[in-house]
């Protein structure tokens, strides 16, 4: 995580962007007069987006959890995708 002013961040926008984006760095940018902002890719929180629904409610949590769990203890099989 990378935390820079806002005057920093507005004189190196494109260079402050293609952090984001080529790194999937997040930047804080801190402001004197208002509250500090996130910059982060579409992808990274689209990524957020999709675990936060993944999760937000008890039963989905819960299938997810005995999926994991299953997994790791070798249960699991592999099968082809259909249309493969």
């Amino acid at each position: 995580m990378q935390i820079v002013n806002y005057t920093e961040f507005r004189n190196n926008l494109t260079e402050n962007l293609n952090l984001v984006n080529d790194n999937s760095e997040i930047v804080v940018v801190s402001r004197s007069k208002g509250k500090n902002v996130v910059v982060m890719s579409l992808d990274e929180y689209n990524s957020i987006q999709e675990t936060l629904h993944l999760v937000s409610s008890k039963a989905n949590q819960k299938r997810l959890d005995e999926s994991i769990e299953e997994m790791r203890s070798g249960k699991s099989s592999r099968h082809k995708l259909i249309g493969e």
